[in-house]
C-alpha cells in the first residue's frame, strides 16, 4: 500500500477580496494554495496557520473548513475484487481564512513566491486541488469531500497571470498545495497581471 501524505492549505482572502497563491521554485511551475504538511501530534488548524506563516510571511485567521480533497492518479490500476486499493497519495484539509493585517509579518521561506490575485483573474496554470477548492470556496461551500486528478506539467512558456518565473512544490510529487522544498507537494480563465505580495521593509 502506498504511503498517505496528510497536508493542509487555505484559501486566504484579504480585505479587497483577493486570494493569496504561491509558486515554488523557478521555471514553469503551477500556482497553488499556500500550505504544507502536518507535523506529528499537530492539529490541521494549527498546521495551516504555521505553514502559511512560514511559507508566505502572512498571519491568517481560520474561518472554517472548505473541505477534504484527495489527489488521485488516473494512471493507477484499480484493485482486484474483494481487495482494498492503495491509499491515496495526498489528503488535503483546505480551510477558508482571512489575512490578518495589511502586510506580512515575516519574509517567505523555502522558495515560495506569493502573490495576491483577483478571483476572476487567477493564473491559468494552477494545481488541480487549487482549482476545485477555490471554486468551492467562492461558492460558499463547506465540508466538501472531493477528488482531484493529478495533471502533467504545465506547457512551456510564460505563465498567464504570473509576475515571476516559476504545480507548486519543487522537488516532490505535486500535491496541489504549495509546499516548501523537502515537503510533499490543485482552469480558471487567465486574468490581469497582479503585483507581488508586499514584504516588510520593501
Amino acid at each position: 500500500m502506498g504511503a498517505l501524505t496528510w497536508a493542509v492549505a487555505a484559501v486566504v482572502s484579504d480585505a479587497a477580496g483577493r486570494m493569496l497563491l504561491c509558486r515554488q521554485g523557478r521555471g514553469e511551475r503551477r500556482w497553488g494554495l499556500p500550505g504544507g504538511r502536518l507535523r506529528r501530534d499537530e492539529s490541521p488548524q494549527a498546521a495551516v496557520i504555521r505553514d502559511i506563516r512560514a511559507e508566505t510571511g502572512w498571519e491568517i485567521e481560520v474561518v472554517d473548513l472548505v473541505g477534504l480533497y484527495r489527489l488521485t492518479d488516473p494512471g493507477s490500476s484499480p484493485p482486484s475484487a474483494g481487495r482494498c486499493g492503495p491509499l491515496p497519495d495526498v489528503l488535503v484539509h483546505v480551510f477558508r481564512a482571512r489575512a490578518s493585517g495589511e502586510t506580512p509579518t515575516a519574509n517567505p521561506v523555502g522558495g515560495c513566491q506569493p502573490a495576491w490575485h483577483d478571483p476572476g483573474g487567477l493564473p491559468e496554470a494552477i494545481t488541480p486541488i487549487t482549482r476545485v477548492a477555490v471554486a468551492d470556496a467562492l461558492a460558499g461551500r463547506s465540508g466538501v469531500l472531493r477528488d482531484a486528478v493529478r495533471e502533467g506539467p504545465p506547457p512551456a512558456g510564460p505563465l498567464a497571470g504570473a509576475d515571476r518565473p516559476g504545480e507548486p512544490a519543487s522537488r516532490s510529487a505535486p500535491t496541489g498545495v504549495a509546499m516548501p522544498p523537502g515537503a510533499a507537494a490543485g482552469g480558471v480563465p487567465p486574468g490581469p497581471r497582479t503585483p507581488p505580495v508586499p514584504r516588510p521593509g520593501g
